[in-house]
């Protein structure tokens, strides 16, 4: 290797805060503002659906809140910000419901919103994006106004999660700085 393809080499491998400094591209470490907070990513993983449709989610942290940021891309990226609640949250008919049939039902009513069954997917789970992959079903509801989501995870038998959240768009996030993994 001459000297000129040992700069250009290292050349290629520094940041490009233009091209890598961007939401999609987020990685564990990195400061990113948004709603007046600055939130640090402490986790990069995604979901495999199967047949190449793939999600990601970056797990962020301001103080004591954490937030999960999910990308899911179809024709275009669609981007949402979630919080897992508790599952006793729901209707406790939601979790007899899932036992009984091994289906959530069609509605569910939450904090007065009622949220109607978009999709079930069913795919694996890859925390930091390694290991085998964690099996999993989703549910995933919306409101009839689509400003508002509601997600049920089943990871097992009666292992079953529920997260709430909503659409956001990209330009809310601001500030993209690298950090430390």
């Amino acid at each position: 290797m001459g000297i000129r393809d040992f700069f250009k080499k290292n050349k290629t491998t520094e940041l490009d805060p233009l091209t890598d400094l961007s939401l999609a591209k987020l990685k564990v470490g990195y400061l990113v503002d948004y709603d007046l907070k600055t939130w640090e990513v402490v986790a990069c993983n995604h979901y495999d659906w199967g047949g190449g449709d793939i999600s990601h989610e970056w797990q962020l942290t301001s103080g004591d809140e954490v937030v999960y940021l999910e990308m899911e891309s179809d024709d275009e990226e669609e981007w949402s910000l979630n919080r897992k609640i508790a599952f006793g949250r729901l209707d406790p008919e939601v979790k007899k419901h899932i036992l009984e049939t091994q289906d959530p039902p069609e509605e569910i009513v939450f904090e007065g919103t009622t949220y109607y069954m978009e999709e079930m997917t069913g795919g694996h789970f890859y925390k930091n994006g390694q290991g085998p992959g964690k099996e999993l079903l989703r549910w995933s509801y919306e409101d009839d106004k689509g400003r508002s989501y509601l997600g049920i995870e089943q990871w097992g038998e009666q292992d079953i999660d529920a997260s709430a959240g909503k659409p956001v768009d990209e330009y809310q996030f601001t500030n993209i700085l690298p950090g430390t993994p």
